[in-house]
């Protein structure tokens, strides 16, 4: 048996294709039918990898009865959320309107119009601990749409209405100012768990951005509370459940507050935007345990998720065998059976793995309660000893469970997410000195510029296959452009910059809105939905917004094109109202205006790129936390001309009498060039107290 569902390519479209529920992919032929036959669509969001999709689907779309009065009574669609976010948003902004909270699977009921009278997440099929059963929730709808659908479709324009009036977000046009930076650094510091780290209560999420900005409010100020929140949290993650101790990276979300139940999805945006928060807290702190969580995620991306043609999956499912995070999972006596009794009783207590378990039936999540440098202590052991045993130990336990039976890997390849991924192996490059994250992030980027690009020049959203589809959207363009200019930092190679450049003409030609400021999510000429929204919110990825405005501040200074420079003043102008109001929700648009706020810098590095000299002063500034600076490399030969073309005010930088030469230019003043490593040094030290 098969639906509508079997000629797509995408994995959660195809995990549906068999179901007895009659389903079509999004598009007209799914609206046509429902105006045709006058029927009310029953609309399905979810991704591959979603635990509670899963259950959703086994228990209802599966079923023969819930799908006998799906297709007798309905239209039913599935999207797959992250091939088309576009959607998700809308419907997702009705569900959150009407319920108070949002997630997946969403589950919409709406006129043959698109538009939304019900919405909720999860349905069991039925009632049960006062959740409406969705077996009786789709007898109810049918009897209104057949008994009373005046007050129906009343229900879809109202709400339709209100999402389109843009209720509260009224626009402002005012700047933002440091108060606002303060207070988002207070609010942050008020949710934090003292006791757990991380902010709020429990389900708690990564969410890097607010520890990315908390360290820029670490720069230049002893504020040992603010060094406390991002020490803390960064610290329990990477020793809880949350992160995978036997084959590394993090998973999706912990559901207890002391970040040692996970939801045991491994998603490519985590690994990338957590990366980027551990490198910066090495460049600012300086431990070299966050050194070493930053290569933790990089191994397990580029060993488990890297494609062969360069671009990175999307993710790994949660579920195996039928169960949650069953892969993952480890009995005391198992461990004691594969590495003997001495070394098994001894990695045991280390990662806290027990006869009566610590998750369900005696299963156990290895997480850690203490540091290995204190474990040792208390064993009389010497820490490198330690170290060498338990990885010895971790590398069989990974063999070993490498021959179970895997989550499904979700191996789309989507131009937004590998953005992310870009960015942070370019700029773990860049801090740890290793070339070999920058040749992996050369490898995705080269891969999507020539094979993800739409004839007019633009992007398109996700490959898999050998098959494009959908033009991309904001995130796309704006997460794909962060990691070109992080890439053209780490490598110094042009193109990557003139990517960048174009990309970003291309970005405000399509998305930009030219009346009140700031970018739409959907191109001007993408699919008309009920609503063309902007998105602000800093939620598991960064909003298009917020990186726009970043972007655009760093190319203004990269090539001297002021004018982009006022685009991101508007972009900031445009929500300075719902930034201001709550900033803690925003922490990636504050790490914009943190920059634009300033002082900062260009940096410029000229001479031969192969002189010892020239590479000497790179390495010193790469390894440097420098968050409002932007690094250009001006050669001494012909190839000058290319990155001169692209940045015209490097002209007359050159080295200094044979020797390289850094030129600082700091809130648009230049200083005499640096020709020694320890004057450069205190010039960077200087940079960082003073901004």
């Amino acid at each position: 048996m098969s639906n509508h569902l079997k000629d797509e390519k995408s994995p959660y479209l195809l995990q549906h294709a068999a179901n007895p529920v009659h389903w079509y992919p999004w598009g007209p032929k799914a609206f046509q039918k429902a105006k045709e036959e006058d029927r009310p669509i029953f609309l399905s969001i979810g991704y591959a990898t979603c635990h509670w999709c899963h259950v959703m689907a086994h228990e209802s779309f599966e079923d023969e009865e819930v799908a006998r009065l799906l297709n007798q009574f309905y239209v039913s669609i599935k999207v797959d959320r992250e091939e088309r976010p576009d959607i998700d948003q809308v419907y997702m902004s009705v569900c959150q309107a009407l319920t108070g909270r949002g997630g997946w699977p969403l589950s919409v009921f709406m006129t043959p119009e698109g538009k939304p009278f019900f919405a909720g997440t999860y349905f069991p099929k039925r009632s049960r601990l006062g959740m409406s059963g969705f077996m009786e929730l789709l007898t109810k709808i049918a009897e209104l749409w057949k008994g009373d659908r005046t007050k129906v479709l009343q229900a879809g324009e109202d709400i339709t209405r209100s999402l389109q009036s843009g209720k509260g977000h009224q626009v402002h046009d005012f700047p933002l100012t440091p108060a606002t930076l303060k207070k988002g650094q207070e609010q942050l510091i008020k949710a934090f768990d003292p006791v757990w780290g991380g902010f709020g209560a429990a389900p708690k999420f990564p969410t890097p951005h607010h520890l990315n900005f908390l360290l820029r409010r670490l720069k230049g100020e002893e504020d040992h509370q603010t060094k406390r929140v991002v020490e803390k949290t960064l610290e329990v993650m990477r020793f809880g459940g949350i992160f995978d101790q036997i084959g590394l990276g993090f998973h999706r979300y912990s559901v207890d507050e002391k970040w040692l139940v996970p939801h045991f999805e491994k998603m490519l945006y985590d690994q990338a935007l957590l990366a980027l928060a551990y490198i910066e807290a090495y460049q600012v702190l300086g431990s070299p345990f966050y050194a070493q969580v930053t290569r933790d995620i990089f191994t397990y991306v580029l060993r488990d998720l890297t494609s062969p043609e360069g671009g990175f999956y999307s993710a790994e499912d949660a579920d195996s065998e039928g169960k949650e995070g069953l892969f993952y999972l480890w009995k005391a006596d198992e461990i004691q059976h594969l590495l003997g009794p001495k070394t098994g009783d001894l990695f045991c207590r280390f990662y806290n793995i027990t006869t009566q378990g610590n998750f369900e039936e005696g299963l156990n999540i290895p997480h850690m309660t203490t540091s290995l440098g204190e474990f040792a202590r208390s064993e009389g052991i010497k820490p490198e000893e330690l170290e060498a045993l338990l990885a010895e130990a971790r590398e069989r336990l990974f063999l070993i469970r490498r021959e179970r039976i895997h989550p499904l890997k979700d191996d789309k390849i989507l131009t937004s997410w590998n953005g992310l991924m870009i960015a942070a192996l370019a700029k773990g490059s860049q801090a740890l000195g290793d070339p070999w994250y920058a040749r992996a992030a050369k490898g995705a980027a080269d891969f999507i510029l020539e094979s993800m690009g739409t004839p007019e020049g633009g992007l398109y959203r996700r490959y898999r296959d050998g098959h494009l589809t959908n033009p991309g959207y904001l995130e796309d363009y704006a997460f794909l452009i962060w990691g070109l200019i992080e890439l053209y930092a780490a490598t110094f190679e042009v193109p990557y910059l003139e990517e960048a450049v174009r990309l970003n003409h291309f970005l405000l030609d399509q998305f930009w809105d030219p009346e009140q400021g700031g970018c739409f999510f959907t191109p001007r000429d993408g699919e008309q939905l009920i609503v063309r929204d902007k998105e602000i919110y800093d939620g598991a990825t960064p909003s298009g917004n917020s990186i726009t405005a970043l972007n655009c501040l760093r190319l203004g200074r990269l090539t001297g094109q002021t004018d982009w420079e006022e685009k991101a003043d508007r972009i900031s102008r445009r929500f300075s109202g719902q930034v201001t109001e709550y900033p803690m929700a925003y922490t990636q648009f504050l790490i914009a205006m943190d920059f634009m706020l300033g002082p900062s810098q260009e940096i410029v590095v000229a001479g031969d790129p192969e002189d010892k000299r020239t590479q000497e002063m790179i390495t010193m500034i790469h390894r440097a936390f420098l968050p409002r600076t932007v690094l250009l490399l001006r050669p001494d030969d012909e190839s000058a001309q290319r990155i001169v073309k692209s940045a015209p005010f490097l002209k007359e930088m050159i080295a200094v009498k044979g020797k390289p030469a850094v030129y600082v230019c700091t809130q648009y003043a230049c200083q005499a060039p640096i020709t020694d490593v320890e004057t450069l040094s205190q010039a960077l030290e200087g940079n960082f107290s003073q901004a």
